[in-house]
């Protein structure tokens, strides 16, 4: 699905290379989680979007509570999942999403950003 497990240290090198980047914390039990995955962010058309401007997809599994996305969550104050965390290039803090997702609040948000080309450094 094009998403790699979420760490600190990982966003934070993505973030450090420019990239726009969604964090998906999500868990196996979470129904609105499984609902959002697949009615707003497993199409092909967001596959697309999020390809055509390099965002970088990260998830992060709190299916057994893990302690260091507890705290993420808690910094953004949630008490669980789903959280969607939209970090755009050059802004400090990220674009909180609402926790129920449609397909077009995803393309709208990825479509505000600038386009990037694959070799654009």
């Amino acid at each position: 699905d094009g998403f790699e497990a979420f760490s600190p240290a990982t966003l934070d090198k993505l973030r450090a290379d420019g990239r726009p980047v969604l964090v998906d914390f999500t868990a196996a039990w979470c129904i609105t989680c499984l609902v959002n995955e697949r009615v707003a962010l497993s199409s092909d058309i967001v596959h697309q979007a999020l390809k055509s401007h390099n965002v970088a997809l990260l998830k992060g599994d709190w299916t057994n509570r893990d302690a260091e996305i507890t705290r993420v969550l808690q910094a953004h104050g949630r008490s669980g999942v789903p959280l969607y965390l939209f970090y755009r290039p050059g802004q400090a803090e990220p674009d909180v999403w609402p926790q129920i997702l449609t397909e077009a609040q995803v393309l709208e948000a990825v479509g505000n950003l600038p386009k990037q080309s694959a070799s654009a450094q």
